[in-house]
């Protein structure tokens, strides 16, 4: 199956897309400025026996995302789809700018319906499809500093929940992903590891390959009849 991951260059989006290669799918990992890193994971899948390929564009930018996307959906329809674009701008709402308030609902919340809307009526017409939403934790139970983020994951969410219902009699399934702190260079910096231990039963934080491995099980046949939900990965933190 042809696979797009959106957000492909940072560290959750490689590990999707490996997760997806070794699946035995065919990767498209989409960035927008950090297209170089997207390209160096599609080698490395590559070189290590998998299909992948690099593309760039702005999920913000309607009519640039559906250029890119008829011209990849040329080939074969795109029958997985992996919503990970996504950034977040922190402060407390008080003092929160309308950008900081903009720019983050328009990469998480309009870049997902901009890259999933013309993807739709084909994937309809295969009458196969997995969607999967990358949300978090700070959409379902919220976050101080995050009043912008969190409700562009929240939306997301509701959006998941009702594209299911739309979708579920053609094959295709529509999930979201909840993850909590997990490890990166930017959750370092703000969640020092003593932090982590207080703030998570687990005492840690999780892995991009266990949110990883998770999608994999979406977008996988085992999970045909899994459709609407929101499945949280957060060492026990909700």
């Amino acid at each position: 199956m042809r696979a797009l991951v959106t957000g492909g260059s940072g560290a959750l989006g490689q590990a999707i897309g490996e997760a997806l290669a070794l699946a035995g799918h065919e990767v498209w990992l989409h960035a927008n400025h950090n297209l170089a890193q997207a390209e160096a994971c599609a080698q490395r899948i590559v070189a290590s026996g998998g299909v992948a390929h690099a593309m760039a564009f702005d999920v913000t930018d309607a009519d640039a995302a559906q250029a890119a996307l008829a011209q990849l959906a040329d080939e074969a329809p795109v029958q997985i789809l992996v919503n990970n674009a996504g950034i977040h701008d922190d402060a407390p709402m008080a003092g929160m700018t309308q950008q900081q308030w903009r720019r983050v609902i328009d990469v998480s919340l309009n870049g997902f319906f901009n890259v999933t809307q013309p993807l739709l009526l084909p994937m309809i017409r295969t009458r196969w499809g997995r969607i999967v939403n990358i949300a978090s934790v700070a959409g379902v139970m919220g976050n101080r500093g995050q009043t912008n983020y969190a409700a562009a994951k929240a939306g997301l969410i509701g959006a998941t929940k009702s594209l299911a219902l739309e979708l579920a009699s053609r094959g295709i399934t529509v999930n979201a992903v909840a993850p909590g702190i997990v490890a990166s260079p930017m959750a370092a910096q703000a969640f020092p590891s003593e932090r982590i231990k207080q703030l998570v039963p687990a005492r840690r934080a999780g892995q991009p390959e266990e949110v990883a491995a998770m999608v994999a099980y979406l977008v996988s046949d085992a999970a045909a009849y899994v459709t609407g939900q929101v499945l949280q990965i957060n060492g026990g933190l909700a």
